[in-house]
């Protein structure tokens, strides 16, 4: 499908006094200001109790975190990835708003355990990152999300953890969507994604030094190639990281429109 480029329409309200940080990946600046969330301001209308659960041991040496709906059923199962500072209470609040839409929801912990402030400090973590035990540990998240009765699985990550989101897509274990958030180094080419035949949403700025547009475009074109169903949106005048509240590129229109994307995406292809 062509690719969509948005223009900011979506007016921002803030409510409750938060906003949500999504994650950073190298390219990204180091915390200049305090970090809020925007739990309350991206919810939906959708807003079911849940339940949560913290270090959730599903693979070796990792805790994840786990959000569900409070009901008893079977719900679709998001892979949630967090970005190279660590599985941080940023993530696991939107671990929580996932779940108030009728999704279990496994934060998963790349890092076991580490969680740092600085780029330096991350750039340090992901320096040493096995990306072969990261994908084994993702692996690990989706079978935990089966034996919770999933009926259909996402992943989900931004920057770092949406070029993990690729790499578990491309890794040869069955999922039923992917959403990546401007994953910087992440696969682009046909050979690579052939294992990919579901449909993917993919999110991007076009000031983004971290994944280039002509890196997007290549993405999209392997896609489109391949034949999967893809939903590819270049967000004009924004930079990597720009769903970052703390960071310079922060976006508040692009953010909220994105993440209702987001949102839409999964409903349609895992609860329909």
């Amino acid at each position: 499908m062509n690719t969509k480029v948005l223009i900011g329409i979506v007016i921002l309200i803030i409510v409750g006094g938060g906003w949500f940080l999504f994650g950073r990946d190298s390219a990204d600046q180091n915390i200049t200001m305090p970090s809020p969330t925007n739990s309350e301001m991206l919810q939906s209308d959708s807003n079911i109790p849940i339940t949560t659960q913290s270090n959730v041991q599903y693979f070796e040496g990792a805790s994840g975190y786990f959000a569900r709906p409070q009901a008893q059923g079977n719900y679709p199962g998001v892979v949630m990835i967090h970005e190279n500072r660590g599985l941080r209470p940023e993530i696991r609040d939107t671990a929580e708003n996932l779940a108030k839409e009728g999704y279990m929801v496994l934060a998963v912990d790349l890092y076991k355990g580490q969680v740092v402030e600085t780029q330096e400090e991350a750039r340090t973590i992901s320096s040493s990152f096995d990306q072969e035990e990261g994908i084994e540990n993702m692996k690990a998240a989706a079978a935990y999300l089966r034996d919770q009765g999933a009926t259909k699985i996402a992943s989900l990550g931004w920057c770092f953890g949406g070029r993990q989101s690729v790499a578990i897509a491309i890794s040869g274990e069955p999922l039923d969507a992917t959403v990546v958030y401007y994953g910087g180094n992440m696969a682009t080419t046909t050979e690579d994604l052939e294992p990919i035949n579901w449909p993917v949403l993919g999110i991007f700025g076009d000031q983004d030094q971290a994944i280039p547009v002509e890196m997007v475009q290549e993405f999209e074109s392997s896609l489109n190639t391949l034949g999967v169903e893809n939903e590819i949106y270049i967000y004009p005048g924004v930079g990597h990281a720009f769903a970052n509240p703390s960071g310079a590129n922060y976006a508040p229109e692009e953010t909220k429109d994105a993440w209702e994307k987001t949102t839409s995406f999964l409903k349609k292809h895992l609860q329909n």
